[in-house]
């Protein structure tokens, strides 16, 4: 027989009353319908969310180390149509999900580490082609 100051956890009884029972929804107005199911997390929304069609143009996606000590940079180059303040935006966007530091240097996006597949998933989102380039 255990101490009368222990308190079980084996699930024993029930809490006792449920304060919520004896609610009930007439007379409530309508809730919102519920959504479609959400995407899991770490997946891209699905395609509709963004602009159907749209293609901003290609872009490639490099790894490089030449002139960094031997850390590997991502860098997004050619970009066509798009001024600096789009390029910044997109780069913060990229350091957020990649969760590194990052870059705008001559007109082309540098992101810390290999990066290269989330740095792709977020251009094709953006409604970029991205076309990875070099090894």
């Amino acid at each position: 027989m255990p101490p009368k100051n222990r308190i079980p956890t084996d699930g024993g009884e029930d809490f006792g009353h449920n304060p919520f029972s004896g609610l009930s929804s007439e007379g409530l107005p309508a809730g919102p319908e519920a959504p479609a199911a959400a995407p899991a997390p770490g997946h891209p929304p699905p395609a509709a969310s963004a602009a159907p069609g749209k293609n901003r143009g290609r872009v490639d996606i490099f790894r490089q180390t030449a002139h960094r000590n031997g850390k590997t940079v991502t860098v997004v180059a050619n970009f066509i149509g798009i001024g600096l303040p789009e390029k910044e935006k997109l780069a913060k966007q990229m350091q957020k999900v990649c969760g590194t530091g990052g870059t705008v240097k001559e007109g082309r996006i540098e992101i810390q580490g290999d990066k290269r597949a989330e740095v792709a998933r977020i251009l094709t989102e953006a409604g970029f082609r991205p076309v990875f380039a070099g090894g």
